[in-house]
Protein backbone atom coordinates (compact mmCIF):
# COMPACT_ATOMS: atom_id res chain seq x y z
CA UNK A 1 0.00 0.00 0.00
CA UNK A 2 1.28 3.49 -0.82
CA UNK A 3 2.60 5.19 2.28
CA UNK A 4 1.70 8.69 3.51
CA UNK A 5 0.18 10.10 0.32
CA UNK A 6 -1.62 13.45 0.32
CA UNK A 7 -4.91 11.57 0.13
CA UNK A 8 -4.32 9.42 3.18
CA UNK A 9 -3.00 12.37 5.19
CA UNK A 10 -6.41 13.97 4.66
CA UNK A 11 -8.34 10.91 5.87
CA UNK A 12 -9.95 11.63 9.26
CA UNK A 13 -11.30 9.00 11.61
CA UNK A 14 -14.83 10.32 11.20
CA UNK A 15 -14.52 9.88 7.43
CA UNK A 16 -13.78 6.15 7.67
CA UNK A 17 -16.49 4.00 6.13
CA UNK A 18 -14.87 0.63 5.46
CA UNK A 19 -11.80 -1.57 5.89
CA UNK A 20 -9.90 0.19 3.13
CA UNK A 21 -10.34 3.56 4.81
CA UNK A 22 -9.15 2.00 8.09
CA UNK A 23 -6.09 0.56 6.34
CA UNK A 24 -5.28 3.96 4.87
CA UNK A 25 -5.26 5.56 8.32
CA UNK A 26 -3.23 2.71 9.86
CA UNK A 27 -0.72 2.82 7.01
CA UNK A 28 -0.31 6.55 7.51
CA UNK A 29 0.41 5.88 11.21
CA UNK A 30 3.21 3.49 10.23
CA UNK A 31 1.40 0.50 11.77
CA UNK A 32 0.97 -1.53 8.56
CA UNK A 33 3.31 -4.08 6.99
CA UNK A 34 2.60 -5.60 3.57
CA UNK A 35 3.70 -9.21 3.12
CA UNK A 36 4.07 -10.50 -0.45
CA UNK A 37 4.17 -14.10 -1.60
CA UNK A 38 3.21 -16.00 1.58
CA UNK A 39 1.57 -19.41 1.33
CA UNK A 40 -1.97 -19.85 2.66
CA UNK A 41 -0.77 -23.22 3.93
CA UNK A 42 0.61 -22.38 7.43
CA UNK A 43 2.83 -19.46 6.40
CA UNK A 44 0.18 -16.76 6.88
CA UNK A 45 -0.69 -18.26 10.26
CA UNK A 46 2.93 -18.67 11.33
CA UNK A 47 3.96 -15.16 10.30
CA UNK A 48 0.94 -13.79 12.11
CA UNK A 49 1.75 -15.74 15.28
CA UNK A 50 5.28 -14.36 15.36
CA UNK A 51 3.86 -10.89 14.83
CA UNK A 52 1.55 -11.16 17.85
CA UNK A 53 4.62 -11.74 20.04
CA UNK A 54 6.20 -8.45 18.96
CA UNK A 55 5.69 -5.47 21.26
CA UNK A 56 4.32 -3.49 19.56
CA UNK A 57 2.91 -5.71 16.84
CA UNK A 58 1.94 -4.59 13.34
CA UNK A 59 -1.12 -4.99 11.19
CA UNK A 60 -0.15 -7.42 8.41
CA UNK A 61 -1.67 -7.27 4.92
CA UNK A 62 -0.85 -10.39 2.88
CA UNK A 63 -0.94 -10.08 -0.93
CA UNK A 64 0.21 -12.18 -3.88
CA UNK A 65 -0.73 -15.25 -1.86
CA UNK A 66 0.47 -18.46 -3.50
CA UNK A 67 -2.15 -19.92 -5.80
CA UNK A 68 -4.38 -16.82 -5.82
CA UNK A 69 -4.60 -13.72 -8.01
CA UNK A 70 -2.76 -10.60 -6.85
CA UNK A 71 -5.17 -8.37 -4.95
CA UNK A 72 -6.92 -11.24 -3.15
CA UNK A 73 -5.65 -10.31 0.30
CA UNK A 74 -5.75 -11.38 3.96
CA UNK A 75 -5.39 -8.97 6.89
CA UNK A 76 -4.30 -10.06 10.38
CA UNK A 77 -3.30 -8.17 13.53
CA UNK A 78 -5.93 -5.50 13.00
CA UNK A 79 -6.69 -5.00 16.71
CA UNK A 80 -3.58 -6.18 18.56
CA UNK A 81 -2.59 -2.85 20.11
CA UNK A 82 -4.17 0.24 21.65
CA UNK A 83 -3.39 2.51 18.69
CA UNK A 84 -5.34 0.42 16.18
CA UNK A 85 -8.19 -0.28 18.59
CA UNK A 86 -8.32 3.48 19.12
CA UNK A 87 -8.60 4.01 15.36
CA UNK A 88 -11.41 1.46 15.08
CA UNK A 89 -13.27 3.23 17.90
CA UNK A 90 -12.57 6.65 16.30
CA UNK A 91 -10.80 7.79 19.49
CA UNK A 92 -7.47 8.85 17.98
CA UNK A 93 -4.33 7.60 16.25
CA UNK A 94 -1.82 7.64 19.11
CA UNK A 95 -3.67 6.36 22.18
CA UNK A 96 -1.95 4.37 24.95
CA UNK A 97 -3.26 1.39 26.91
CA UNK A 98 -4.08 3.57 29.91
CA UNK A 99 -5.75 6.24 27.78
CA UNK A 100 -7.83 3.58 26.04
CA UNK A 101 -9.03 2.12 29.34
CA UNK A 102 -9.92 5.60 30.63
CA UNK A 103 -11.69 6.53 27.37
CA UNK A 104 -13.85 3.40 27.54
CA UNK A 105 -14.98 3.99 31.13
CA UNK A 106 -18.77 4.19 31.11
CA UNK A 107 -18.99 3.76 27.35
CA UNK A 108 -20.69 0.32 27.20
CA UNK A 109 -23.63 1.62 29.25
CA UNK A 110 -23.83 4.66 27.00
CA UNK A 111 -23.71 2.53 23.83
CA UNK A 112 -26.38 0.18 25.16
CA UNK A 113 -28.65 3.11 25.98
CA UNK A 114 -28.06 4.89 22.67
CA UNK A 115 -28.20 1.83 20.37
CA UNK A 116 -31.95 2.18 19.74
CA UNK A 117 -31.28 5.55 18.11
CA UNK A 118 -28.86 4.06 15.56
CA UNK A 119 -30.99 1.74 13.45
CA UNK A 120 -28.95 0.77 10.35
CA UNK A 121 -29.69 2.67 7.15
CA UNK A 122 -30.43 0.55 4.09
CA UNK A 123 -28.73 1.65 0.86
CA UNK A 124 -29.58 0.28 -2.61
CA UNK A 125 -26.06 -0.78 -3.58
CA UNK A 126 -22.48 -0.98 -2.37
CA UNK A 127 -19.03 -1.91 -3.73
CA UNK A 128 -19.89 -5.38 -2.42
CA UNK A 129 -22.08 -5.76 -5.54
CA UNK A 130 -19.12 -5.49 -7.92
CA UNK A 131 -19.23 -9.30 -8.13
CA UNK A 132 -22.46 -11.27 -7.51
CA UNK A 133 -22.14 -15.03 -7.92
CA UNK A 134 -24.82 -17.74 -7.93
CA UNK A 135 -24.95 -21.47 -8.51
CA UNK A 136 -21.68 -23.22 -9.42
CA UNK A 137 -19.87 -19.86 -9.52
CA UNK A 138 -20.72 -19.22 -5.85
CA UNK A 139 -17.70 -21.13 -4.60
CA UNK A 140 -15.81 -19.80 -1.61
CA UNK A 141 -12.69 -21.67 -2.73
CA UNK A 142 -11.86 -18.58 -4.81
CA UNK A 143 -10.72 -16.84 -1.60
CA UNK A 144 -7.37 -17.59 0.12
CA UNK A 145 -8.65 -19.19 3.31
CA UNK A 146 -5.56 -20.01 5.41
CA UNK A 147 -4.68 -23.21 7.19
CA UNK A 148 -3.87 -21.27 10.34
CA UNK A 149 -2.36 -23.90 12.65
CA UNK A 150 -0.41 -27.09 11.97
CA UNK A 151 -2.98 -29.43 13.52
CA UNK A 152 -6.19 -27.73 12.40
CA UNK A 153 -8.70 -30.05 10.77
CA UNK A 154 -8.91 -27.79 7.72
CA UNK A 155 -8.87 -24.27 6.37
CA UNK A 156 -10.90 -21.55 8.10
CA UNK A 157 -12.38 -18.82 5.93
CA UNK A 158 -14.26 -17.25 8.83
CA UNK A 159 -12.24 -16.09 11.84
CA UNK A 160 -12.71 -12.30 11.87
CA UNK A 161 -16.14 -12.71 10.32
CA UNK A 162 -19.61 -11.51 11.36
CA UNK A 163 -22.38 -14.11 11.15
CA UNK A 164 -25.74 -12.38 10.79
CA UNK A 165 -29.01 -13.92 11.97
CA UNK A 166 -32.45 -12.63 12.91
CA UNK A 167 -34.76 -13.69 15.74
CA UNK A 168 -37.96 -14.96 14.04
CA UNK A 169 -40.08 -13.70 16.94
CA UNK A 170 -38.60 -10.33 17.91
CA UNK A 171 -36.87 -9.65 14.56
CA UNK A 172 -33.75 -8.43 16.42
CA UNK A 173 -30.65 -8.92 14.26
CA UNK A 174 -27.52 -10.50 15.76
CA UNK A 175 -23.95 -10.36 14.48
CA UNK A 176 -21.62 -12.91 16.07
CA UNK A 177 -18.03 -13.99 15.36
CA UNK A 178 -18.52 -17.75 14.85
CA UNK A 179 -15.80 -19.68 13.07
CA UNK A 180 -16.39 -21.03 9.55
CA UNK A 181 -14.46 -23.94 8.09
CA UNK A 182 -14.30 -24.55 4.36
CA UNK A 183 -13.95 -28.03 2.83
CA UNK A 184 -12.08 -29.11 -0.29
CA UNK A 185 -15.41 -29.34 -2.13
CA UNK A 186 -16.33 -25.79 -1.12
CA UNK A 187 -18.85 -26.73 1.59
CA UNK A 188 -18.73 -24.62 4.73
CA UNK A 189 -19.83 -25.10 8.33
CA UNK A 190 -20.72 -22.48 10.93
CA UNK A 191 -20.01 -23.07 14.61
CA UNK A 192 -22.20 -20.81 16.77
CA UNK A 193 -21.70 -21.40 20.49
CA UNK A 194 -24.73 -22.94 22.25
CA UNK A 195 -26.41 -20.30 24.36
CA UNK A 196 -25.17 -17.38 22.26
CA UNK A 197 -27.75 -15.24 20.53
CA UNK A 198 -26.92 -16.46 17.03
CA UNK A 199 -27.44 -20.08 18.02
CA UNK A 200 -30.72 -19.20 19.74
CA UNK A 201 -31.94 -17.64 16.50
CA UNK A 202 -30.93 -20.67 14.43
CA UNK A 203 -32.67 -23.07 16.85
CA UNK A 204 -35.90 -21.07 16.67
CA UNK A 205 -35.89 -21.06 12.86
CA UNK A 206 -35.11 -24.78 12.62
CA UNK A 207 -37.93 -25.63 15.05
CA UNK A 208 -40.38 -23.45 13.11
CA UNK A 209 -39.40 -23.82 9.44
CA UNK A 210 -36.73 -26.53 9.27
CA UNK A 211 -34.21 -24.02 7.92
CA UNK A 212 -32.62 -20.81 9.18
CA UNK A 213 -31.56 -17.81 7.08
CA UNK A 214 -27.96 -16.75 7.56
CA UNK A 215 -25.55 -14.20 6.11
CA UNK A 216 -21.82 -13.83 6.72
CA UNK A 217 -19.46 -10.91 6.18
CA UNK A 218 -15.84 -12.04 5.83
CA UNK A 219 -14.11 -8.67 5.56
CA UNK A 220 -15.19 -5.34 7.08
CA UNK A 221 -14.31 -2.41 9.32
CA UNK A 222 -12.53 -3.98 12.36
CA UNK A 223 -15.13 -2.22 14.53
CA UNK A 224 -17.57 -4.95 13.45
CA UNK A 225 -15.13 -7.64 14.62
CA UNK A 226 -15.05 -5.89 17.99
CA UNK A 227 -18.83 -5.99 18.45
CA UNK A 228 -19.20 -9.47 16.94
CA UNK A 229 -16.57 -10.88 19.31
CA UNK A 230 -17.98 -9.51 22.57
CA UNK A 231 -21.22 -9.91 24.50
CA UNK A 232 -23.59 -7.17 23.39
CA UNK A 233 -26.62 -7.10 25.75
CA UNK A 234 -29.64 -9.28 24.92
CA UNK A 235 -32.17 -7.53 22.71
CA UNK A 236 -29.63 -5.09 21.27
CA UNK A 237 -28.44 -5.66 17.71
CA UNK A 238 -24.69 -5.54 17.14
CA UNK A 239 -25.38 -3.39 14.07
CA UNK A 240 -27.16 -0.78 16.18
CA UNK A 241 -24.51 -1.05 18.89
CA UNK A 242 -21.72 -0.43 16.36
CA UNK A 243 -23.58 2.65 15.15
CA UNK A 244 -23.77 3.97 18.71
CA UNK A 245 -20.03 3.36 19.13
CA UNK A 246 -19.11 5.61 16.21
CA UNK A 247 -22.03 8.03 16.50
CA UNK A 248 -23.73 7.36 13.15
CA UNK A 249 -25.94 4.58 11.76
CA UNK A 250 -24.24 1.81 9.82
CA UNK A 251 -25.11 1.46 6.15
CA UNK A 252 -26.38 -1.96 5.11
CA UNK A 253 -27.63 -3.63 1.94
CA UNK A 254 -30.50 -6.10 2.02
CA UNK A 255 -29.59 -9.66 1.16
CA UNK A 256 -31.44 -10.61 -2.03
CA UNK A 257 -31.96 -14.22 -0.92
CA UNK A 258 -32.62 -14.04 2.82
CA UNK A 259 -33.56 -10.40 3.34
CA UNK A 260 -30.92 -10.12 6.09
CA UNK A 261 -28.96 -6.87 6.43
CA UNK A 262 -25.34 -7.09 5.26
CA UNK A 263 -22.83 -4.33 6.11
CA UNK A 264 -22.38 -2.16 3.04
CA UNK A 265 -18.69 -1.92 3.97
CA UNK A 266 -18.21 -5.66 3.57
CA UNK A 267 -15.45 -6.95 1.29
CA UNK A 268 -16.83 -10.49 0.93
CA UNK A 269 -20.25 -11.78 2.00
CA UNK A 270 -22.48 -14.78 1.52
CA UNK A 271 -26.07 -15.56 2.28
CA UNK A 272 -27.83 -18.88 2.46
CA UNK A 273 -29.46 -21.37 4.78
CA UNK A 274 -28.79 -23.74 7.64
CA UNK A 275 -31.03 -26.81 7.29
CA UNK A 276 -32.28 -29.06 10.04
CA UNK A 277 -30.33 -32.33 10.05
CA UNK A 278 -27.61 -31.15 7.65
CA UNK A 279 -24.27 -31.15 9.45
CA UNK A 280 -20.62 -32.06 8.96
CA UNK A 281 -17.79 -32.98 11.33
CA UNK A 282 -15.64 -29.95 12.12
CA UNK A 283 -12.22 -29.25 13.63
CA UNK A 284 -10.00 -29.68 15.49
CA UNK A 285 -9.04 -26.03 15.65
CA UNK A 286 -6.45 -24.01 17.57
CA UNK A 287 -8.64 -22.16 20.04
CA UNK A 288 -8.42 -18.95 22.13
CA UNK A 289 -7.62 -21.00 25.24
CA UNK A 290 -4.33 -21.98 23.61
CA UNK A 291 -5.30 -25.59 22.87
CA UNK A 292 -6.83 -27.54 20.02
CA UNK A 293 -10.51 -28.24 20.39
CA UNK A 294 -12.60 -30.65 18.38
CA UNK A 295 -16.35 -30.79 18.17
CA UNK A 296 -17.97 -33.87 19.68
CA UNK A 297 -21.13 -33.35 17.61
CA UNK A 298 -21.55 -32.46 13.93
CA UNK A 299 -21.62 -28.76 13.11
CA UNK A 300 -24.32 -27.14 10.93
CA UNK A 301 -23.54 -26.98 7.23
CA UNK A 302 -24.38 -23.77 5.38
CA UNK A 303 -26.08 -23.96 1.98
CA UNK A 304 -24.47 -21.00 0.20
CA UNK A 305 -27.03 -19.42 -2.12
CA UNK A 306 -25.14 -16.32 -3.20
CA UNK A 307 -21.65 -14.82 -2.91
CA UNK A 308 -20.86 -11.11 -3.11
CA UNK A 309 -17.40 -9.59 -3.21
CA UNK A 310 -15.53 -6.45 -4.09
CA UNK A 311 -12.84 -6.40 -6.72
CA UNK A 312 -9.52 -7.34 -5.07
CA UNK A 313 -11.25 -8.43 -1.86
CA UNK A 314 -9.69 -8.42 1.60
CA UNK A 315 -10.38 -11.30 4.00
CA UNK A 316 -10.25 -10.19 7.65
CA UNK A 317 -8.39 -12.89 9.56
CA UNK A 318 -8.49 -13.14 13.34
CA UNK A 319 -7.15 -16.57 14.31
CA UNK A 320 -6.95 -17.52 17.98
CA UNK A 321 -4.16 -19.56 19.59
CA UNK A 322 -2.20 -19.46 22.83
CA UNK A 323 -2.41 -15.81 24.01
CA UNK A 324 -1.40 -13.32 22.85
CA UNK A 325 -3.32 -13.98 19.65
CA UNK A 326 -5.14 -11.91 17.06
CA UNK A 327 -8.09 -10.73 19.14
CA UNK A 328 -6.95 -11.34 22.74
CA UNK A 329 -5.98 -7.69 23.28
CA UNK A 330 -9.20 -6.38 21.77
CA UNK A 331 -11.28 -8.75 23.86
CA UNK A 332 -9.37 -7.80 27.01
CA UNK A 333 -10.05 -4.11 26.51
CA UNK A 334 -13.68 -4.44 25.46
CA UNK A 335 -14.68 -6.99 28.09
CA UNK A 336 -12.94 -5.03 30.83
CA UNK A 337 -15.07 -2.00 29.99
CA UNK A 338 -18.27 -4.05 29.61
CA UNK A 339 -17.82 -5.93 32.90
CA UNK A 340 -17.01 -2.68 34.71
CA UNK A 341 -20.23 -1.13 33.43
CA UNK A 342 -22.21 -4.28 34.27
CA UNK A 343 -21.06 -3.98 37.88
CA UNK A 344 -22.02 -0.31 37.97
CA UNK A 345 -25.40 -1.09 36.41
CA UNK A 346 -25.96 -3.80 39.03
CA UNK A 347 -25.46 -1.22 41.77
CA UNK A 348 -22.02 -2.27 43.02
CA UNK A 349 -20.50 0.90 44.52
CA UNK A 350 -16.93 2.16 44.30
CA UNK A 351 -15.78 -0.01 41.38
CA UNK A 352 -12.44 1.49 40.43
CA UNK A 353 -11.30 -0.66 37.52
CA UNK A 354 -11.79 -4.09 35.93
CA UNK A 355 -9.22 -5.93 33.85
CA UNK A 356 -9.88 -9.17 31.92
CA UNK A 357 -6.32 -10.42 31.52
CA UNK A 358 -5.02 -11.29 28.08
CA UNK A 359 -3.23 -14.35 29.50
CA UNK A 360 -6.71 -15.77 30.14
CA UNK A 361 -7.92 -14.92 26.66
CA UNK A 362 -9.92 -11.99 28.03
CA UNK A 363 -12.31 -14.41 29.74
CA UNK A 364 -10.68 -16.82 32.17
CA UNK A 365 -9.08 -14.35 34.59
CA UNK A 366 -10.85 -11.17 35.75
CA UNK A 367 -9.55 -8.72 38.34
CA UNK A 368 -11.88 -6.19 39.96
CA UNK A 369 -10.55 -3.27 41.98
CA UNK A 370 -12.90 -1.67 44.53
CA UNK A 371 -12.81 0.70 47.48
CA UNK A 372 -14.45 -1.31 50.26
CA UNK A 373 -17.42 0.33 51.94
CA UNK A 374 -19.11 -2.44 53.95
CA UNK A 375 -18.83 -6.05 55.07
CA UNK A 376 -19.43 -8.35 52.10
CA UNK A 377 -18.73 -5.66 49.50
CA UNK A 378 -15.77 -7.54 48.01
CA UNK A 379 -17.66 -10.86 47.78
CA UNK A 380 -20.64 -9.10 46.21
CA UNK A 381 -18.42 -7.57 43.53
CA UNK A 382 -16.78 -10.94 42.86
CA UNK A 383 -19.99 -12.95 42.54
CA UNK A 384 -21.67 -10.37 40.30
CA UNK A 385 -18.59 -10.08 38.09
CA UNK A 386 -18.43 -13.86 37.72
CA UNK A 387 -22.00 -14.15 36.44
CA UNK A 388 -22.90 -10.87 34.71
CA UNK A 389 -23.72 -11.32 31.03
CA UNK A 390 -20.44 -9.85 29.82
CA UNK A 391 -18.41 -12.38 31.85
CA UNK A 392 -20.65 -15.42 32.42
CA UNK A 393 -19.33 -17.44 29.46
CA UNK A 394 -16.16 -19.38 30.22
CA UNK A 395 -14.91 -17.36 33.18
CA UNK A 396 -12.70 -19.29 35.63
CA UNK A 397 -11.15 -16.92 38.17
CA UNK A 398 -12.33 -13.58 39.56
CA UNK A 399 -9.93 -11.80 41.90
CA UNK A 400 -11.19 -8.80 43.89
CA UNK A 401 -8.55 -6.37 45.13
CA UNK A 402 -8.41 -3.08 47.04
CA UNK A 403 -8.20 0.26 45.28
CA UNK A 404 -4.43 0.53 45.86
CA UNK A 405 -3.82 -2.50 43.62
CA UNK A 406 -3.43 -2.03 39.87
CA UNK A 407 -5.65 -4.78 38.37
CA UNK A 408 -3.69 -4.61 35.09
CA UNK A 409 -0.44 -5.53 36.85
CA UNK A 410 -0.30 -9.26 37.63
CA UNK A 411 2.66 -8.78 39.98
CA UNK A 412 0.53 -6.35 41.99
CA UNK A 413 -2.50 -8.65 41.87
CA UNK A 414 -0.64 -11.78 42.92
CA UNK A 415 1.06 -9.88 45.74
CA UNK A 416 -2.41 -9.02 47.02
CA UNK A 417 -3.53 -12.66 46.67
CA UNK A 418 -0.46 -13.85 48.56
CA UNK A 419 -0.67 -11.30 51.39
CA UNK A 420 -4.34 -10.36 51.77
CA UNK A 421 -6.20 -13.65 51.27
CA UNK A 422 -6.51 -16.78 53.39
CA UNK A 423 -7.23 -19.87 51.23
CA UNK A 424 -9.54 -21.33 53.87
CA UNK A 425 -11.58 -18.13 54.18
CA UNK A 426 -11.27 -16.16 50.97
CA UNK A 427 -11.83 -18.54 48.07
CA UNK A 428 -15.43 -19.19 47.02
CA UNK A 429 -16.34 -21.87 44.46
CA UNK A 430 -19.22 -21.63 41.97
CA UNK A 431 -20.19 -24.87 40.25
CA UNK A 432 -22.07 -25.77 37.06
CA UNK A 433 -21.52 -22.39 35.43
CA UNK A 434 -21.64 -21.61 31.70
CA UNK A 435 -18.69 -23.41 30.16
CA UNK A 436 -17.53 -24.23 26.66
CA UNK A 437 -16.51 -27.15 24.50
CA UNK A 438 -13.27 -25.20 23.96
CA UNK A 439 -12.32 -25.73 27.61
CA UNK A 440 -9.20 -27.94 27.72
CA UNK A 441 -10.24 -29.09 31.23
CA UNK A 442 -13.56 -30.46 29.95
CA UNK A 443 -13.53 -34.24 29.53
CA UNK A 444 -17.24 -34.81 28.81
CA UNK A 445 -18.24 -32.49 25.97
CA UNK A 446 -21.89 -33.41 26.47
CA UNK A 447 -21.85 -31.42 29.74
CA UNK A 448 -20.09 -28.12 28.98
CA UNK A 449 -20.24 -26.70 32.50
CA UNK A 450 -17.33 -25.09 34.24
CA UNK A 451 -16.36 -24.26 37.80
CA UNK A 452 -15.11 -20.85 38.82
CA UNK A 453 -13.38 -19.39 41.84
CA UNK A 454 -13.83 -15.99 43.44
CA UNK A 455 -10.69 -14.97 45.31
CA UNK A 456 -11.20 -12.17 47.82
CA UNK A 457 -7.76 -10.55 47.92
CA UNK A 458 -8.95 -7.43 49.74
CA UNK A 459 -7.89 -6.52 53.25
CA UNK A 460 -10.39 -8.09 55.73
CA UNK A 461 -12.97 -5.35 56.15
CA UNK A 462 -13.63 -6.08 59.83
CA UNK A 463 -10.07 -5.08 60.73
CA UNK A 464 -9.04 -3.02 57.74
CA UNK A 465 -7.86 -0.16 59.96
CA UNK A 466 -5.48 -2.50 61.80
CA UNK A 467 -4.03 -4.15 58.69
CA UNK A 468 -0.23 -3.72 58.45
CA UNK A 469 0.94 -0.72 56.48
CA UNK A 470 2.50 -1.29 53.07
CA UNK A 471 6.30 -1.01 52.91
CA UNK A 472 6.67 1.50 50.12
CA UNK A 473 7.18 5.20 49.52
CA UNK A 474 4.09 7.31 49.02
CA UNK A 475 3.24 8.47 45.46
CA UNK A 476 3.67 12.08 46.59
CA UNK A 477 7.23 11.40 47.78
CA UNK A 478 8.09 9.50 44.60
CA UNK A 479 6.79 12.34 42.45
CA UNK A 480 9.00 14.82 44.31
CA UNK A 481 12.04 12.55 43.94
CA UNK A 482 11.42 12.01 40.25
CA UNK A 483 11.12 15.76 39.69
CA UNK A 484 14.35 16.47 41.60
CA UNK A 485 16.28 13.66 39.88
CA UNK A 486 14.69 14.04 36.45
CA UNK A 487 17.96 13.48 34.57
CA UNK A 488 18.46 10.13 36.28
CA UNK A 489 14.94 8.91 35.50
CA UNK A 490 14.77 10.24 31.93
CA UNK A 491 17.51 7.88 30.70
CA UNK A 492 15.84 5.98 27.79
CA UNK A 493 17.90 2.87 28.59
CA UNK A 494 16.05 2.46 31.88
CA UNK A 495 12.49 3.75 31.41
CA UNK A 496 10.07 3.85 34.32
CA UNK A 497 7.07 1.68 33.46
CA UNK A 498 3.57 3.14 33.51
CA UNK A 499 2.22 3.09 37.03
CA UNK A 500 5.66 2.89 38.66
CA UNK A 501 4.91 5.90 40.81
CA UNK A 502 1.19 5.26 41.23
CA UNK A 503 -1.72 7.64 41.24
CA UNK A 504 -3.71 6.19 44.15
CA UNK A 505 -3.68 8.04 47.44
CA UNK A 506 -3.46 5.26 50.01
CA UNK A 507 -2.92 7.52 52.98
CA UNK A 508 0.18 8.16 55.06
CA UNK A 509 0.00 4.77 56.74
CA UNK A 510 -0.17 2.85 53.46
CA UNK A 511 -3.37 1.08 54.52
CA UNK A 512 -5.82 3.06 52.44
CA UNK A 513 -8.32 5.57 53.68
CA UNK A 514 -10.41 4.24 56.53
CA UNK A 515 -13.58 2.66 55.18
CA UNK A 516 -16.69 4.64 55.96
CA UNK A 517 -19.59 2.86 57.61
CA UNK A 518 -23.23 3.39 56.78
CA UNK A 519 -22.93 6.07 54.11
Amino acid sequence: MAHATAANRAMSLNDMRDLRDWLQVVDNMGDLQVVLGADWNLEIGGISELNYRRKPSAALLFDQILGYPPGYRVLTGSLTNARRVGVALRLGTDISDEQLVDALSGKPLEWEEQARHFEPVEVPSAPLHENVLDGPDASLLRFPAPLWHEHDGGRYLGTGCMVITRDPDTHVVNGGAYRIQIRENGAITVNPVPGKHGWQHVEKWLARDGRAPIAVSFGHDPLLLMVAGTEVPTGVSELNYAGAMIGRPLEVVRGEITGLPIPASSEIAVEGWVHKGRALPEGPYGEWTGYYSGSEVPIPEVEVARVYHRNDPILLGSPPAKPPHDYSYMRTVMKSAMIHDSLVKAGIPEVRRVWAHESGGGRLLLVVSIKQRYCGHSRQAGFVAAQCQAAAYMNRYVIVVDEDIDPMNLDDVMWAVCTRSDPSEDIEIMRKSWGSKADPMLRDHRRPYNTRAIIDACRPFEWIGEFPRVARASPALLRRIRAKWSDLFSDPRFPLPAGAIGSIDVGDDGRGAQAMMGD
